[in-house]
C-alpha cells in the first residue's frame, strides 16, 4: 500500500515556501517599503471613532458595493490626477493590492490563458498566475532594468496574453514606465486581453513623471491599481484598489468572495481619506530622503538604480547576503531581492537614513 504525501496539497504545490519578507524585531526596519511615519493623534481618533460606529452594526453584512468608499477613492484619485476625472463605476477595493491582483487574474487569467511581465520584478506575479492556473510568461528588462517595446511588442505578438503586468514605479527596481510604453502595449494586446499598471508606488514618482491613470479615457483593455499601504501610511489597513472600465469592474463582481471588504475595513479607509492631506505630507520628503540616498550610494562607488519609489535598489556584490548580514547585525534590517548582487533598502526618516549608511559604511569597510 502506497503511504500518500500529508497534507494532500496540489502537487505543484507541494514544497514551496510562503510568500513572506523577513519580520525580525531591530531598530531599523527598512525592508518592507512602508511609510515610517505614524499617523497623528487626529487621524488616529477619527478612524478609531469611525470603527467604533460601523461596530454597532456588526450583526449586519456590509455594504457589498463599498459606495461611500469608491466615492472617497474616486475623489482621491482626481485630485492626485486631475486629468483622469475618475469616477465612483471606474473604482474596485479590495483586501490590499494583492487581492486586486488575483481577482484580476480570476477574472481575466485562468485554465488556457497567459499572463506576462518583465523581470525583475514583483516576486509575486508569477504567484498570482500560479494560484489561478494562468501559464506565466516572462519577459526580461534592459541592463538600465527599463522596458524595449520592440522585445516587449515581440513578446505580446508571440504570446498573446490575456494579461499584462507592468509595475510603474517597478518593484524592486523603482523605475517608471514612460506613457508611451503604456500606450504601445495596450495597443498590441488589444481587445483580447487586459493591461494592468500596478502603482502601487505612484505617489512617490518625481516631478514630471504622469501616471497611467490619465490615460484610461484612451484605452479601455487599461486598469491601474493603487493602494493604501505607501504613502497613505496604510500597511496594517489592507487596503488596495484599482481604477479601470466599468466593465472590467462587473467582470471582478463576478469572482469576487460575497462582501469581500468588511465593514471595519470600509470605515478606516473612509476615515483615512478624509486625513489623506496629512497622511500624504511626509511624501515631499520622503522623495528628498530617496534623492539624497541615491547620490550617496552613487558617490560610495555602488551602482543604484533611478527611483520613482519609496525604495532604492543598489550594488553590486559578489556576495549580498553578507552584507545584507552585515547590516542586520548592527540593527539595520534592508531586503535581499531583486538581480544577483543587488540590495533593496526602504527609505525611512532622517535619522533612519543616517543608521543605515553608518551601517553600510562599516560593513563595506570591513570587507575592503
Amino acid at each position: 500500500m502506497t503511504t500518500a504525501s500529508w497534507p494532500p496539497i496540489r502537487a505543484e504545490l507541494a514544497g514551496i515556501e510562503p510568500y513572506g519578507a523577513p519580520q525580525l524585531d531591530v531598530p531599523v526596519q527598512l525592508n518592507v517599503n512602508e511609510n515610517p511615519y505614524q499617523p497623528s493623534a487626529e487621524t488616529v481618533a477619527d478612524i478609531a471613532a469611525s470603527v467604533g460606529e460601523a461596530a454597532r452594526t456588526l450583526n449586519r453584512y456590509p455594504d457589498r458595493e463599498f459606495v461611500a468608499l469608491r466615492e472617497g477613492l474616486a475623489a482621491y484619485l482626481r485630485s492626485d490626477v486631475p486629468k483622469a476625472q475618475i469616477t465612483p463605476e471606474q473604482v474596485w477595493a479590495a483586501n490590499g493590492s494583492n487581492e486586486v491582483m488575483l481577482q484580476l487574474l480570476q477574472a481575466f487569467g485562468g485554465p488556457g490563458r497567459t499572463a506576462i511581465s518583465f523581470a525583475p520584478t514583483y516576486s509575486m506575479y508569477p504567484e498570482y498566475a500560479r494560484d489561478t492556473n494562468t501559464e506565466w510568461v516572462v519577459g526580461h528588462r534592459e541592463s538600465d532594468f527599463a522596458i524595449d517595446l520592440e522585445k516587449a511588442r515581440a513578446l505580446v505578438e508571440e504570446t498573446r496574453p490575456h494579461v499584462v503586468l507592468l509595475p510603474s514605479p517597478n518593484n524592486p527596481t523603482g523605475t517608471a514606465l514612460p506613457p508611451e510604453a503604456v500606450t504601445a502595449l495596450c495597443e498590441a494586446v488589444g481587445e483580447t486581453g487586459i493591461v494592468v499598471v500596478d502603482e502601487a508606488y505612484g505617489e512617490f514618482r518625481r516631478t514630471g513623471v504622469p501616471s497611467a491613470l490619465e490615460l484610461l479615457a484612451e484605452h479601455r483593455n487599461l486598469v491601474v491599481t493603487r493602494t493604501m499601504s505607501k504613502a497613505f501610511a496604510g500597511a496594517g489597513l489592507r487596503l488596495g484598489y484599482l481604477a479601470a472600465d466599468p466593465a472590467i469592474c462587473d467582470a471582478i463582481r463576478v469572482v469576487r468572495l460575497p462582501y469581500h471588504l468588511s465593514a471595519v475595513t470600509q470605515a478606516a479607509a473612509s476615515a483615512a481619506l478624509r486625513h489623506a492631506p496629512e497622511l500624504l505630507g511626509y511624501v515631499a520628503s520622503l522623495r528628498e530622503e530617496r534623492d539624497a540616498l541615491v547620490a550617496w550610494l552613487r558617490g560610495e562607488g555602488l551602482e543604484v538604480a533611478d527611483s520613482d519609489a519609496n525604495f532604492v535598489l543598489f550594488g553590486c556584490y559578489a556576495d549580498r547576503h553578507a552584507v545584507w548580514q552585515g547590516l542586520l547585525d548592527r540593527g539595520v534590517l534592508i531586503r535581499e531581492t531583486g538581480p544577483d548582487g543587488w540590495l533593496r533598502v526602504s527609505v525611512g526618516t532622517a535619522d533612519e537614513m543616517t543608521a543605515f549608511k553608518q551601517a553600510l559604511t562599516d560593513v563595506n569597510g570591513a570587507r575592503a
